[in-house]
């Protein structure tokens, strides 16, 4: 069967797989969305006894179906390979009666590189695919980890070029430094004077812009996109949560059938929405627990059906979730109005213009798979020293605020299923903020300095990519006011 995907905004165009990757973006603004999601045609029993490769191909065939065996199989093995520092990939780990998913064990040690691994193999056999004869300029924004895992991805890719836009003073000191650091001769980064939503409306201005598309196409390049938009980044993220089912299932945790919840750290909402692709193809998820921290304008949304992202931006210790405008939630969106694109747009301009909207009683019981809650920092940092002091295991902020929530959760609804969590970050990412947590005597220490010390504690070595940050030259050193954006690519471009 050939799967085709259509925009949330435009259900009448429709784009291959390839095409879509390719694009990142639709032409009118929506988000690629699949005409259905697949059903997987291979049972639990089978995939149990998978390698994380063999289940990502399993996935992923049923949604890239334009790609032949040999070319998904190809991006696969070149994506999941040495880079990650586990045999497993995505490995699951017990902790008392819960189950850690381990996403932070790849080259910049967050969830993001398991999509971002294969992403660039993706776009450049959809380039070739599609006869494309453009430069592709990876435009992205990042609240800090999207940014590094799509340069380490795409630096030196041939027929790319990645230009990067991240907040100044809105992401830990060692993802600024990871991104500072990056090699790659074709790799910018930008430190805009602002926060990540300013940074995220201004590139998706500029894939909207068409004057701005000619004058790239006049020049030999085209744009696209490795936010979590492009749907090359999603259904990468669908394999980790079939693969977590399946490991339960061989480890004997839970019976064939057995429905679990899956724990979800939310800020682009891009994580969330893959597991629950990943039920809608069979995996048996009772509840997706939507984490927010103090930015909770999701935990708001599926308390009140009103989205509104005209409040206080709030930045917090687990910088990756400090967003107000979650653009992964229009394709969700699309599935509760049934698919209904005109609907979408709607609402989709109203957030455009007043900042908020409100979804239809009927699209909001369509929401019954999913729960919320919020944990504020003093509940993030008091959660990383209880799990510590209870079991040794240490977390990073993210991964505390899902941590936190799931216990609330289990506490107020007295639903007992098995909880897999989506561990999103390495602590060693925020170790400041961890190490404050476990113990207030750190301070006033120098963050670098911290690194040590959290070896000592949680017995886990200083992962690859923190070792090389240490001694590594800064190379990028460019900023720019929010509204400067635009003329700082063409800049880049030297259009």
């Amino acid at each position: 069967m050939n799967l085709h995907y259509k925009s949330t905004r435009n259900s009448d165009r429709k784009v291959t797989a390839s095409e879509a990757i390719l694009k990142g973006l639709a032409p009118d603004g929506g988000l690629f969305v699949p005409e259905e999601i697949p059903k997987l045609d291979i049972s639990l029993d089978e995939l149990k006894d998978m390698t994380y490769q063999q289940t990502a191909y399993e996935v992923m065939k049923l949604f890239l179906t334009d790609f032949t065996e040999e070319e998904l199989k190809d991006c696969i093995n070149k994506a999941y390979d040495s880079k990650f520092d586990t045999e497993e990939i995505a490995p699951l780990v017990k902790i008392k009666d819960t189950y850690y998913l381990e996403l932070f064990h790849g080259a910049t040690i967050a969830f993001k590189d398991m999509a971002l691994s294969i992403l660039p193999h993706l776009m450049t056999t959809s380039a070739r695919k599609n006869q494309a004869d453009k430069e592709i300029v990876i435009l992205a924004a990042t609240s800090g980890d999207t940014g590094k895992a799509a340069m380490a991805g795409f630096a030196d890719v041939e027929g790319t070029r990645i230009i990067v836009f991240y907040p100044k003073n809105g992401v830990s000191k060692v993802q600024e430094l990871q991104m500072v650091t990056q090699k790659g001769k074709n790799v910018d980064v930008v430190a805009i004077h602002g926060n990540f939503d300013n940074a995220q409306s201004g590139v998706k201005a500029m894939f909207e812009d068409v004057e701005l598309a000619k004058e790239l196409a006049g020049k030999g390049y085209q744009f696209s996109s490795a936010n979590s938009i492009n749907i090359g980044r999603l259904v990468p993220q669908i394999v980790y949560y079939v693969y977590a089912y399946a490991k339960l299932l061989a480890n004997d945790e839970v019976q064939d059938g057995e429905k679990i919840n899956v724990v979800v750290p939310t800020g682009n909402f891009g994580n969330i929405l893959a597991a629950y692709y990943a039920k809608n193809m069979g995996i048996p998820i009772e509840k997706l627990i939507c984490a927010s921290n103090e930015n909770k304008v999701l935990f708001d949304f599926f308390e009140s059906g009103t989205y509104d992202k005209n409040r206080e931006f709030v930045l917090t210790t687990s910088p990756s979730m400090d967003i107000l405008i979650s653009s992964n939630l229009e394709r969700l969106i699309y599935l509760v109005a049934g698919q209904d694109s005109e609907k979408t747009k709607a609402l989709m301009e109203e957030l455009k213009a007043d900042g908020s909207y409100t979804i239809t009683e009927d699209m909001k019981e369509r929401l019954a798979d999913f729960a919320a809650g919020y944990a504020d920092e003093k509940e993030t940092a008091a959660n990383i020293k209880a799990v510590y002091e209870e079991t040794g295991y240490v977390m990073d902020t993210h991964t505390s605020v899902a941590s936190y929530v799931c216990r609330s959760y289990r506490e107020e609804s007295k639903d007992d299923k098995k909880c897999v969590i989506a561990s999103t970050a390495s602590p060693y990412k925020f170790v400041k903020s961890v190490m404050t947590a476990i113990d207030d005597k750190y301070e006033g220490a120098d963050e670098f300095s911290l690194l040590k010390e959290l070896q000592e504690i949680s017995r886990v070595d200083m992962p690859q990519a923190i070792q090389e940050i240490l001694d590594a030259k800064v190379l990028h050193t460019l900023e720019c006011d929010v509204d400067m954006m635009k003329d700082t690519v063409k800049g880049i471009l030297k259009i």
